[in-house]
């Protein structure tokens, strides 16, 4: 079947007048306490602890077949008034999330997936986007599938319906929201050091979490990606269901022919939340999170399009050219340009100090004697595009990835802004030998007392590897007007 985009339908705004943005919702939880209690004391109670698997459900089924919803439910692509809602089914099925304001969802309402004139049936992936949110407000919602039995246009039939019975909640971005987040990055498929950043995440309970790039190695089936991203081989199944993550694409994430159409288990963003010139740039982002404005590129490969070894089937000179355009507008965004503090987000360093690290402008196959290796080590390219429109919204830090080592740089002449390259998956070794710089980090970031506090958790040691602080960003100047 043909792909389509996940879904156009929304919740418009005035039918959730019911619904409380953050700083009213933790005033008025006192309310619900003889119920279900505060929303601080649900999320410390349900994030992570469920017992029941998905697919404990009540359905009309033979109870025989395989349970059709196979996932719990992940949180993509965090923002201010919209969320998608994903998660694998075993069968043809049309999903749907039923979502409201109350914690019993009496006031719920269903969004199917798909978009407009038809929904999108799937014996793999469900995804719902849900417009039209409130800004730093919390959710409830439970995920449902039909199982649909499709042989012709004319012979198709529901042959029951399957929902999770576990309610699950999110709050959304926004200038009110808690400014709290963490990265991950270049998991690879490593269960171990994926386990340990999910538990450790789990402990810090953040607002939202960046998936810095390189979740994958190279994957030819969408099973292969339904594994690393909905039904991962860690202990913790819901790690996604109630903390939304953001996902910045790393050179891996493009490689084998089911990554070259990652939209299908990790959803675009919606037409209507982008400017049609920036219609297929679904993954970069602009949120205002309390606040911290963060702001998510895209580096691509780690190879010149010219590479022999790509055939001249990636575009991704382009593909950064017109990030560039986008990112100038980002910027300006009031919501973005007010923030006391402005992040970014990238697989591939925008920085390095290495005479020896390859800049990944070695045309035409990235060969060259001076450099160590015949891929980019960062992203020279990058860099010029996009930093000069950084450093003049005075980014106070980049986190990057890539390299397998945790590194931090200081702003200086050269650049205004710090940047912070985090870990890889090796658990402090490398070809067999013991590396204690060879470590996964959890890089958290949280505003406390009006400062950009960030700790960099060492996930093998356990232990505080280093922490930074940042104070608010210069505003600009107002040119004077003669009178």
């Amino acid at each position: 079947m043909g792909y389509r985009r996940q879904t156009t339908l929304s919740l418009q705004p005035e039918r959730y007048i019911c619904c409380m943005n953050r700083r009213d919702f933790l005033k008025k939880t006192a309310l619900l306490s003889s119920a279900v209690g505060s929303c601080e004391v649900i999320q410390a109670a349900t994030l992570f602890t469920h017992d029941e698997e998905p697919g404990n459900v009540s359905n009309s089924l033979d109870q025989k077949k395989q349970s059709l919803i196979v996932s719990a439910p992940m949180l993509q692509n965090y923002a201010e008034t919209s969320i998608g809602i994903t998660f694998a089914v075993s069968d043809m099925a049309n999903g749907y999330v039923i979502i409201g304001c109350q914690p019993n969802l009496s006031d719920g309402r269903k969004v199917l997936c798909g978009g407009y004139r038809t929904t999108e049936i799937s014996n793999h992936v469900i995804q719902v986007r849900i417009t039209g949110l409130q800004p730093a407000t919390t959710y409830y919602y439970r995920i449902g599938a039909d199982r649909i039995e499709y042989k012709g246009g004319y012979k198709m039939k529901n042959l029951g319906t399957e929902e999770d019975s576990t309610i699950y909640h999110f709050t959304t971005a926004g200038a009110d929201a808690k400014a709290h987040f963490c990265v991950i990055n270049d998991t690879h498929v490593n269960w171990e050091p994926f386990g340990r950043a999910i538990e450790k995440i789990a402990q810090l309970n953040p607002s939202c979490v960046v998936w810095n790039g390189d979740a994958s190695n190279v994957e030819e089936t969408i099973e292969d990606q339904i594994r690393i991203f909905l039904t991962p081989d860690i202990e913790r199944k819901d790690y996604a269901s109630y903390i939304p993550y953001l996902f910045c694409s790393g050179n891996h994430d493009f490689r084998g022919m089911a990554n070259r159409h990652l939209e299908r288990v990790w959803m675009y963003r919606q037409p209507e939340e982008r400017n049609v010139r920036d219609w297929d740039l679904g993954r970069n982002f602009a949120v205002r999170m309390g606040d911290i404005a963060m702001i998510g590129l895209d580096t691509g490969e780690d190879k010149l399009d010219t590479n022999p070894k790509f055939a001249g089937i990636f575009t991704m000179k382009a593909y950064r050219e017109a990030q560039t355009q986008w990112l100038a507008e980002a910027l300006q965004r009031t919501e973005i340009a007010k923030a006391p503090f402005l992040v970014a987000f990238c697989h591939i360093p925008l920085f390095d100090t290495n005479p020896r690290h390859n800049p990944g402008d070695v045309a035409p196959d990235d060969k060259d004697s001076r450099y160590d290796s015949d891929f980019a080590m960062w992203q020279r390219t990058c860099a010029e595009l996009w930093c000069p429109l950084l450093d003049a919204a005075h980014c106070q830090l980049i986190i990057t990835a890539h390299q397998h080592r945790y590194q931090y740089f200081e702003s200086s002449e050269i650049h205004t802004w710090a940047q912070i390259i985090g870990g890889g998956p090796e658990m402090g070794e490398y070809d067999g030998k013991k590396r204690a710089d060879k470590f996964p980090t959890v890089i958290e970031g949280e505003i406390i007392n009006n400062q950009l506090h960030i700790t960099i958790h060492n996930l093998v040691s356990g232990n505080v590897q280093q922490t930074f602080t940042f104070s608010p960003r210069k505003k600009k100047r107002r040119k004077k007007t003669k009178q």
